[in-house]
C-alpha cells in the first residue's frame, strides 16, 4: 500500500494556502513537510492538525493506493 497525498496539495491551492503558510499554521516541521511531499508516512497527530487547520476530513487529504 502507499500513500498519495495529492488530495492535500489540491486543497491548499483551492484554499490559497502556500505550503510554507500550512507549515506555520499546523506547526509541522520542515522534515514532516518534506515527508508529505514524498508521500511518506507521517503520524496521525499530524494529519490531525492538518486537518484542523484547513477544516476538513482525513479522506479529504490523504488517499490509500494499493
Amino acid at each position: 500500500m502507499h500513500i498519495d497525498y495529492k488530495k492535500l496539495w489540491i486543497l491548499l491551492i483551492e484554499k490559497k494556502m502556500s505550503k510554507p503558510e500550512l507549515r506555520k499554521t499546523a506547526k509541522l516541521s520542515p522534515a514532516t513537510l518534506t515527508k508529505l511531499n514524498k508521500n511518506e508516512y507521517v503520524s496521525m497527530d499530524v494529519l490531525v492538525r492538518i486537518c484542523m487547520v484547513l477544516e476538513c476530513d482525513l479522506g479529504d487529504i490523504v488517499e490509500i493506493i494499493n
